[in-house]
């Protein structure tokens, strides 16, 4: 993904976490199914807007039977409306961000994909500097591995969207670039499919990310991120890291241990300092260790005070210009780690607002759900599935009815 499609719109990713990037946002994944309201049905006001279009995008160098082709079988979307007008602002900790991001299912497919796909993933680390873990935690919280990278017709998605004119302008030049892709052969207009807002591929570029920073390292002749081989979109990404300044060798960031009383007026992205001045301030390894040596690094404190704490390096900017969400930089950093043998994060979260910890919120999914209240998994992480089972289970219980997790529900299922 590119840093304008991340601050803009929403797209699809695995987490349904990254801010409104399509979820990800409270389930943690978002269905490749297009859904109801994603088969085209009629509507002048659009078709009036692409033969204007028409005109546009001639103008702009499309050759008329390149547009003629991308618009034989589009048509307006009511559900692309509908998922643009309606997406839920929230903000997840990094805690639960992670619970999803670094999950043992998600590390496990992870280690399985960089073992299927290594050789492939080795040409791409040798060519572009980005190592092959690095850019397969990418494609774990993009689109599952390659599970999920949505089957919705770009050329549809996009003109509905720059039709119907919230952020017209904007969306009106992803559509260009989405005519000029197809011009060029990369894919056709039946094989160009993605997500709801035009996000594509295995790792979600957006039509102008992938003008700029695409690549066919297979060399068959197309930039091809759309196939159920993933080695031109995994390459693409390693490209993109690589052009927005990736160091190999050099870590995204590395876990902390800060000493009592720190000043925290310290910490905050853009305020370096070398490894010898933070030693110096008794800033330590997670482990107590020596800090190393990779040049100046800024304290970050996700979540406060209370919880871990993190040295950040230049390559944490690098991720940061494909999605500048803190959590998500961190979520590709970490999840990379686990993937090349790394543990978990030593730090301990606060708890929520609520005063439950993610082993309370994880036993009460699983009492939930023994009780017959389904939450459809236990990874403690709040979302639709389990307040609804929340809400079912105050229900039976004639209980005030919030769908809120608390403590005393749970001491209340405790007691069974």
């Amino acid at each position: 993904m590119h840093l304008t499609r991340r601050s803009l719109i929403c797209g699809l990713s695995a987490l349904g976490l990254s801010g409104c990037v399509g979820a990800p946002a409270g389930g943690p994944m978002v269905s490749r199914g297009a859904g109801p309201g994603m088969t085209p049905v009629p509507d002048a006001g659009y078709d009036a807007w692409v033969a204007g279009f028409r005109g546009r995008a001639l103008g702009q160098g499309i050759a008329p039977g390149t547009f003629d082709s991308a618009f034989r079988s589009a048509g307006f979307l009511p559900g692309v409306i509908e998922r643009d007008r309606n997406q839920t602002e929230f903000s997840r900790t990094l805690e639960d961000y992670l619970a999803i991001a670094a999950s043992p299912e998600r590390i496990a497919k992870g280690r399985a994909a960089l073992a299927r796909h290594g050789a492939s993933l080795r040409a791409i680390e040798a060519r572009y500097g980005v190592e092959a873990e690095v850019v397969t935690a990418v494609w774990g919280l993009e689109s599952q591995y390659g599970e999920r990278r949505g089957d919705i017709p770009v050329i549809s998605a996009l003109s509905t969207l720059a039709y119907e004119g919230r952020r017209g302008a904007f969306f009106e030049q992803q559509l260009l670039a989405a005519l000029r892709i197809l011009q060029r052969g990369d894919t056709s207009p039946a094989n160009m499919t993605g997500s709801w807002a035009g996000a594509m591929g295995h790792t979600q570029f957006i039509p102008t990310s992938y003008l700029e920073f695409a690549v066919d390292f297979t060399g068959d002749g197309r930039r091809d991120i759309w196939s159920e081989d993933p080695t031109d979109a995994l390459a693409s990404t390693a490209a993109y890291l690589a052009r927005s300044g990736w160091r190999k060798g050099q870590p995204w960031g590395i876990e902390v241990r800060l000493p009592a009383g720190f000043n925290t007026g310290l910490a905050g992205r853009g305020k370096g300092r070398a490894p010898e001045e933070w030693a110096g301030l008794g800033v330590t390894t997670a482990t107590g260790g020596r800090l190393p040596g990779h040049g100046a690094g800024s304290i970050l404190l996700p979540q406060g005070t209370n919880g871990p704490a993190f040295l950040i390096f230049g390559n944490f900017n690098a991720i940061a210009r494909y999605n500048n969400a803190v959590n998500y930089v961190i979520g590709v950093g970490h999840l990379s780690d686990r993937l090349r043998g790394g543990g978990p994060i030593r730090g301990s979260f606060p708890p929520d607002a609520a005063g439950m910890s993610l082993a309370d919120r994880q036993e009460l999914q699983r009492r939930l759900t023994a009780a017959g209240f389904d939450t459809e998994g236990a990874d403690g992480v709040i979302g639709g599935k389990t307040r609804a089972a929340i809400e079912a289970y105050q229900r039976a219980r004639s209980l005030p009815v919030t769908g809120e997790p608390t403590m005393p529900l749970l001491e209340a299922l405790r007691r069974g």
